[in-house]
């Protein structure tokens, strides 16, 4: 199932119904912080958590909209929370329409929503009993007379009740009550509680859901982990993220808890490591000389009599940098690293399972990494997971924004007004500049990328430089003579000082670059320049000035006085 729309009412910042289509591989919402973005996924994971956990089931104590809650309390009224279309694979329709007969199912969507007290409601079920029964009594040799009796029944539930009063039909009785009536919700309609019990409910994506606090933690003790011992140290995401490592690893807990010797034990998480580490790098470019290590340590406690209080086994998760040999404990590391980690660890507790089964909802991706390191993060969402999941995340950042893709951007904006909440709307729509600003700003970021740089690019001093280049260019090529080439971008950068600003700036883009410039009058500039080629960073031959090049500086002169001629 494709899930096509979500309608949001009453829940935590979202005081009015909000209507917001899903694009079918990746949605991006963007907002400012306390807009309600976050509130939009938790509220769309606990419409369908991928598992039981309490921590995502809706409470109307804590998650209605608190300036309204007491008067919902008195009501007594049922609030639809989250409201979901779905739009229904093929695979799916032709399971039913084997199953029970083609043209009995003839949904193509379906709307699921789900009140406060988690109780679900299907809509736009389109089931046609009459040809059901039709076909169904085909499949029984019954005499005429019997036959013409059954077919009276308008409904399953006739049926059902005009088979006891016929011998002949107790064997149609029989199988409606083992095959259609066991395997469906209590409805008067029986055929639609058959198909969403036994087709629809189980095929319902679940909803994945992941923050910045499920990083592992770099320290686990297996006492706190078998037990479930949650506190201030270890969190319920952690303890999560642990379990979905042991599990990924396959190692019991218990049996670790009482070994003696761990070498199995860590050579089964290293090689769960080496398979994760190498997923991760390959959209990792920031640093490929890591790699994950891991320890197990006993913890023994003594009291003052030298008596042993407790016992534990610690697994330390440790990071080696291959290229500088040294080892850092995970905590020490990047929080980017460390979330990226993460992330792959929590996404193993589904990455085998059916995959269109699940939306992966991710809040604020990245937050903490890099601008290039949110760029490959940004491609493995494109490439790695959109392929098999639908994506809705949420983030403030342009460089998780594809400027090319701005019709997939929702944008949430809270009010400030205790009547209205916050609203979500599509990009185009919204009015609010600083909503809007990581969008300007991944728009603009492309625009210079594309418009005033490229592959190839020729640092001048400044606009007049230019000018002139480009007239003298064309000039030549009207005379039949070489201009520049077409691949090349002419680049002002606004004063001899900037030169080496911007050598280095493009050089760390991994572009080509040559300079045509002025002679240094200012000798701190030429000095940085200096600097630049001693270190490497770029080739003396790639920088020039105009006095090498006698008849070019006489051009330029003809040139200025034609222009300045033109003006007067």
């Amino acid at each position: 199932m494709k899930l096509k729309k979500v309608v949001i009412n009453k829940y935590k910042s979202f005081i009015n119904e909000q209507v917001v289509d899903i694009e079918n591989h990746i949605t991006r919402f963007v907002g400012k912080n306390e807009s309600g973005k976050s509130s939009f996924l938790e509220a769309l994971a606990k419409f369908n958590y991928f598992e039981n956990d309490p921590a995502f089931k809706f409470n109307d104590t804590f998650d209605f909209p608190k300036n309204e809650w007491k008067s919902f309390q008195k009501s007594g009224k049922s609030v639809e929370v989250v409201k979901c279309t779905f739009e229904l694979d093929d695979e799916l329709i032709n399971t039913i329409d084997y199953d029970i007969g083609k043209g009995v199912f003839t949904s193509k969507e379906i709307t699921v929503s789900v009140d406060y007290k988690d109780r679900k409601r299907y809509e736009g079920l389109k089931t046609n009993q009459r040809k059901y029964i039709d076909n169904l009594l085909e499949e029984f040799d019954l005499s005429d007379e019997t036959l013409e009796f059954l077919k009276s029944a308008k409904t399953l539930k006739e049926l059902i009740e005009l088979c006891v009063q016929k011998e002949e039909a107790i064997s149609v009785g029989n199988h409606l009550n083992e095959n259609i009536v066991s395997n469906a919700f209590p409805w008067d309609n029986i055929l639609e509680g058959h198909v969403v019990k036994y087709y629809l409910a189980p095929n319902l994506p679940k909803f994945w859901y992941f923050n910045e606090y499920y990083s592992i933690p770099s320290r686990i003790s297996i006492n706190k982990l078998k037990n479930e011992q949650i506190d201030a140290d270890f969190t319920k995401e952690e303890f999560n993220t642990s379990v979905a490592l042991f599990e990924l690893a396959n190692i019991d807990i218990e049996e670790l808890q009482n070994a003696e010797s761990f070498e199995s034990f860590i050579s089964e998480l290293e090689a769960t490591s080496n398979e994760i580490t190498d997923e991760f790098l390959e959209y990792w470019t920031t640093n490929n000389n890591l790699e994950i290590k891991f320890e197990i340590e006993t913890s023994i406690q003594k009291n003052g009599h030298n008596q042993i209080i407790s016992e534990d086994k610690i697994l330390n998760i440790r990071i080696r940098n291959t290229k500088h040999r040294v080892s850092l404990p995970l905590k020490n590391r990047s929080k980017g690293f460390v979330w990226f980690f993460s992330f792959l660890v929590w996404f193993s507790k589904i990455q085998n399972s059916e995959k269109g089964k699940y939306i992966l909802l991710l809040d604020e991706p990245g937050l903490n990494l890099h601008a290039s390191a949110q760029n490959d993060l940004l491609k493995f969402i494109a490439e790695k997971l959109s392929s098999d999941y639908q994506v809705i995340y949420t983030t403030h950042s342009p460089f998780m924004i594809d400027s090319a893709k701005l019709n997939e951007v929702r944008t949430v904006f809270d009010s400030m007004d205790p009547k209205k909440g916050s609203y979500i709307s599509d990009a185009i729509e919204e009015k609010d500049s600083d909503t809007l600003f990581p969008l300007q700003a991944a728009l603009g970021y492309d625009l210079a990328q594309n418009l005033y740089m490229s592959k190839n690019n020729l640092l001048v001093e400044g606009p007049a430089d230019l000018l002139y280049l480009t007239v003298m260019s064309s000039v030549l090529e009207s005379n039949g003579r070489t201009g520049l080439k077409e691949n090349v971008t002419i680049v002002p950068v606004g004063g001899l000082d900037k030169v080496s600003s911007f050598i280095s700036l493009l050089r760390g883009s991994k572009l080509n670059v040559v300079c045509l410039l002025d002679s240094f009058t200012d000798q701190k500039g030429k000095r940085k320049v200096e600097d630049l080629i001693m270190q490497r960073i770029i080739k003396a031959k790639n920088i020039r000035f105009f006095d090498d090049f006698q008849i070019l500086m006489v051009n330029i002169l003809i040139l200025k006085i034609c222009l300045i001629k033109r003006n007067i």
